[in-house]
């Protein structure tokens, strides 16, 4: 690589790796947001919680690297036209691939490294994280339950232990259970624990009382000696935790088991997921391209245009857009398979054409004011023949 184009790479890798580490960043927030209740709700600990915030950080990637790559590119190269470096170096007598190549050398290896990330990195994070959250749901029942405060199991359960003792008895149990439409019932308890039974775990209760509320207002009070109140469906009985389509690799989803659930009710899932991995990883390449054909030319400071970033950016979302709706597609029919790649190839063909034939993707910055004025000018063309009947309609 010569000294330029190592120039123009690193310049390009050091605005789309701080692109990719802000949006990455931004997103994992979000999702991290959105799990907060591991803790809260099934008294995990912060560990576990952290543990499960890192294994997010995979899933974002493949998605935020192709537009880490065209905001650093289209930077970069703009930059260095607004300081006139890209017409030094054409004045110099470089040819065009001493801009390209560090571009499309920094997409490929995006590109590589999203595809290394959807086949080996992603699937076990998400295995990983569907693990943590089923075994944070079967020890529910043994962490939810603290000492002065009422805990929600799930919607319309509630358990509250005023304290534990010594021996592990729980002491001052409360039960709100109103999962049951039109019915209300509360458990009071002296005293109890949480035994592990066949098939399950209870929660004993001794020396207590039931009220239960019917649906036309009536209470009732029941006192008893011990309660078994049955907690093991909260739990899972038979272990087996449950993975989408999302969470298997791409040599499982290429040639799933016939026994599978998901094989048996939808197959195509696996097929849209595969061609999903198959296929994500090449827009990296594409927004090169569509950074190349906004941004790659010498452009005088005289010609007014809108800047390169907003028009690749907003011809990259399009082209995302598009992805995701043919993707979505082969869950309906596999006659969409060939639509997926066809997609990409056709926007690497529009991009190629701006950058081969030297035309400039970014249109002009008075382009919205002409659309604007067309629009005005053909829509009161469109309401003067309508004007005109209503006058002559309107004629004695």
């Amino acid at each position: 690589m010569k000294l330029v184009e190592r120039y123009i790479f690193l310049r390009a890798l050091k605005v789309a790796a701080a692109t990719l580490a802000i949006a990455v960043a931004i997103a994992w927030t979000t999702q991290v947001l959105g799990r907060i209740n591991l803790v809260t709700d099934s008294g995990q600990t912060a560990l576990t919680f952290l543990q499960l915030a890192t294994l997010l950080l995979p899933t974002m990637i493949p998605v935020v690297a192709p537009f880490a790559v065209i905001i650093g590119a289209t930077q970069a190269l703009s930059a260095m036209n607004q300081d006139s470096e890209l017409s030094v170096i054409a004045a110099a007598g470089a040819g065009r691939m001493t801009v390209i190549r560090p571009i499309m050398l920094l997409s490929v290896l995006t590109a590589i490294f999203s595809f290394a990330v959807d086949v080996a990195v992603e699937p076990a994070a998400r295995q990983r994280v569907r693990e943590i959250i089923a075994t944070s749901h079967a020890d529910l029942l043994s962490t939810v339950i603290q000492e002065g405060s009422f805990r929600r199991i799930e919607d319309g359960l509630y358990v509250q232990v005023s304290d534990r003792l010594p021996d592990g008895r729980l002491g001052g149990i409360v039960v709100a259970d109103s999962r049951e439409k039109d019915v209300d019932l509360l458990f009071y308890a002296r005293e109890g624990d949480v035994q592990q039974v066949e098939g399950g775990q209870i929660l004993l209760m001794r020396d207590g009382e039931v009220h239960r509320k019917a649906p036309g207002g009536d209470v009732s009070v029941i006192r008893f000696v011990s309660y078994a109140f049955d907690l093991s469906g909260f739990a899972s009985k038979s272990g087996e935790i449950y993975f989408s389509p999302k969470d298997r690799s791409l040599a499982y989803l290429l040639d799933p088991p016939p026994n599978d659930r998901i094989v048996q009710r939808s197959p195509l899932l696996y097929t849209a997921e595969a061609h999903r991995i198959l296929s994500e990883w090449l827009y990296s390449i594409v927004f090169g391209l569509f950074a190349l054909a906004a941004a790659g030319d010498v452009r005088s400071h005289r010609e007014a245009r809108i800047h390169p970033m907003v028009t690749a950016i907003g011809v990259a979302l399009i082209a995302r857009w598009q992805g995701y709706v043919v993707t979505d597609k082969v869950e309906e029919s596999v006659d969409f398979v060939p639509w997926v790649y066809a997609m990409i190839g056709g926007n690497i063909l529009f991009a190629s054409y701006f950058i081969l034939t030297g035309r400039a993707m970014t249109p002009p910055a008075d382009w919205f004011t002409k659309i604007g004025g067309a629009l005005a000018t053909w829509t009161g063309r469109r309401a003067e023949p309508v004007e005109a009947a209503g006058t002559a309609g309107g004629r004695p």
